[in-house]
Order: C-alpha cells, then sequence, then structure tokens
C-alpha cells in the first residue's frame, strides 16, 4: 500500500518549487506548518527560523524527528561597472554546474532574473582553451547594460540567489529537481506526523516534529534548537550519496543504490542501541535497508543532536540520492517511503522513559 497519496505529493511539489536559501527559509517553513497543522497539537518558532510541531506535548520525555529545511544558494558579492555579477557560496553551491544555469535573485522589489553566463566554445583559445568554471570566474547576466541599472531593478551585494528547476518524477519512478537535499526530509517527518495522526497513534511521550534551518552552513539551527528542546532521543533524516551512478568510487564512497531502501550509518555520533531499535523496526515491518559508515561524523544535523545536553541519544536515516546539490538531484519514490514508514515504525517502539545507557 502507498504511503504518499496524491495530497502528499501536491504538498511536495509546492514545497520543493519555492526557494528556501540558507539564512531565508521562512517562506518554506510556512509551507511546511500549513501542511502539518492538522496533524499536530502545538507548534513553535525560534528566532532564526527552526520550526517544529509538537505531538502530545508536556511529556517529560521528548523524542526528536528530524530535518533541514535549508537549500545551497549563492550571494551576490560584486557588481561590475558593466553590470555583471560575481557570487560567493550560501552553503555548498557547485561552481561547476553553474555556467549556463537560470536564476532567480531575490530583492526587496521581487525576483529578478538572471543566468551564469560562460564564454562560447568558439572564443575559447590558446591559454582559454581549457578554461573551466571556478568561483573566481562565473558570474550573473541579468541584461543590465552598467551598474547603476543593476542597481535601480533592486539587485545588491547582499541578495540571495537560486536556481530556478522545479520538481518533475522521470518514468514514475523518481523525484527529480534542486533542493531534494533535504526538503524531502522535511516532508519525510510531515508525513509521519500525518501517519500518526491518521492511525490514531497515542504516543507515550511528547514527538517533536523539528525542521531546522541552516544545516548546509554547519548545522547551525539544530545546534540551536537541541538546546532548545532539550531531547532524550533523536532521529535525524538526511540523504546520502547512490554510489551506484558513474564516476563514483564505491571504495572511497560505500554502497547505496537507489531503490533499495533507506541507508542506515554507523558512526561515533550515532548511538548503537538507538540504531539497534530501528533496525529491529525495520526487520519486523519487512522494510528493506542499506548500511554505510561515516568516519569521525556524519556531517549532518545527527552531529549536533548527539553531541548537545550531556549527549542525546541519536540515529541518521538516509534517502539515497542520486547528484547531490545539482539542480537534479533524484530519489526514488520506494526508497521516500520507506525512510517515511521506518521512522514511524522507530517510534512506535521507543518507549516513555526508554535508557538507551549501554549499561
Amino acid at each position: 500500500m502507498s504511503i504518499i497519496n496524491q495530497s502528499s505529493e501536491e504538498f511536495l511539489r509546492r514545497y520543493l518549487n519555492n526557494a528556501s536559501p540558507t539564512g531565508f527559509e521562512a517562506p518554506g517553513q510556512q509551507l511546511w506548518l500549513e501542511y502539518i497543522k492538522p496533524y499536530i497539537d502545538d507548534y513553535q518558532l525560534d528566532n532564526y527560523g527552526t520550526l517544529y510541531g509538537i505531538i502530545n506535548p508536556g511529556k517529560d520525555y521528548r523524542v526528536v524527528i528530524e530535518g533541514h529545511a535549508d537549500e545551497i544558494s549563492w550571494f551576490v558579492h560584486y557588481i561590475t561597472d558593466d553590470g555583471f555579477l560575481y557570487v560567493v557560496r550560501n552553503g555548498g553551491s557547485d561552481h561547476l554546474i553553474a555556467p549556463s544555469k537560470r536564476v532567480n535573485i531575490h530583492t526587496k522589489k521581487g525576483i529578478v532574473r538572471g543566468l551564469f553566463g560562460w564564454p562560447a566554445i568558439h572564443t575559447r583559445r590558446g591559454k582559454d582553451a581549457n578554461l573551466t568554471p571556478k568561483l573566481e570566474n562565473i558570474f550573473i547576466d541579468i541584461g543590465a547594460k552598467n551598474k547603476d541599472e543593476v542597481l535601480e531593478m533592486g539587485v545588491t551585494v547582499g541578495c540571495v540567489i537560486t536556481y530556478d528547476d522545479e520538481m518533475e518524477v522521470f518514468n514514475d519512478q523518481y523525484y527529480v529537481g534542486r533542493a531534494l537535499d533535504n526538503r524531502m526530509g522535511g516532508f519525510c517527518i510531515a508525513e509521519v506526523a500525518r501517519l500518526i495522526h491518521e492511525n490514531k497513534v497515542d504516543l507515550p511521550y511528547s514527538l517533536y516534529i523539528v525542521n531546522s534551518v541552516q544545516e548546509e552552513v554547519g548545522l547551525r539551527g539544530a545546534e540551536m534548537i537541541a538546546e532548545t528542546i532539550k531531547p532524550q532521543v533523536a532521529i535525524v533524516t538526511d540523504v546520502t550519496h547512490d554510489t551506484h551512478t558513474p564516476l563514483i568510487d564505491k571504495k572511497i564512497h560505500g554502497d547505496v543504490k537507489s531503490g533499495r531502501g533507506p541507508s542506515l550509518t554507523y558512526a561515533p555520533a550515532v548511538h548503537n542501541k538507538l540504531l539497534d531499535l530501528i533496525i529491529e523496526a525495520a526487520e519486523e515491518n519487512n522494510i528493506n535497508i542499506q548500511r554505510e559508515a561515516a568516519s569521525r561524523r556524519t556531517g549532518t544535523d545527527t552531529d549536533a543532536f548527539a553531541y548537545s545536553n550531556g549527549g542525546v541519544p541519536s540515529a541518521l536515516i538516509s534517502l539515497p540520492l542520486r547528484y547531490m546539490h545539482t539542480t537534479v538531484e533524484m530519489a526514488h519514490k520506494q526508497d521516500v517511503e520507506g525512510v517515511i514508514q521506518l521512522i514511524y515504525e522507530s517510534l512506535l517502539k521507543i518507549e516513555a522513559g526508554q535508557s538507551f545507557k549501554y549499561f
């Protein structure tokens, strides 16, 4: 039986198509809140924009399920006298994919359209024959004749820039678009809230459904909200690399493939007893899982929760993703449903007051 229904997929499309760059997540958070409101008892917003819904509030035992709301983007950094824009990263934006991409520049006057230009192949000769995109040579053209016209259009240094690519579905199997990292995480935890509501689950603890900001610049939203909520348990969901596409070395990046189910990570920040509980939930409910190992840190909000408040038992459930940090990220529908189901079934196994101490 499919978990994702027509209504939830329509929400996913709106959610992905909306821009939510790091530091400017509010419009996306409003969409997310509108969707989850029928399924929660209360919600809160912190000063930097992290939003969380609460089911069964007021209990002493607090469990978090979390994804992050922000997407990679660019900032306008320098405007030339000729009206071209140079940029700096806001998060881990990939300069190599920029040339020929259309962009939206977010200004006080509204969206200004632009594009990353690049010299035509005919002009790249001699020392420029092997010219490649670098952070210092990629630029945006908005059709302005000079700097004054750029400013008149409302574009200033500090304006945030996002790609305009929207969600598609390929072969009725793959969601495709920008910002699946990690808008898919926010979608999955929202669907868990829906399932709990529709199945009339009476949780013995308070559940916090957390959509954190600023993950792409160092897990900052999760660091802040972990100190606010002070949970006893945290289950984080993010994306991981599908290593079965060309040019990826499995000996370096592990063996994870789209369509084979969510991936569970082994890492110092991942609590082994909580991980065992999640694996048991998968086995008991015939949910296919994959496994990977992370050296030193997971690089996700798992680390922020795990090392907060004297140590919070935390685990990571990852969605296999192709072409991360591009505008054509791909995730298999079955894996998305697998992540939702695995989080849901894991929550049903957690008991109020449950200790995860090793002995």
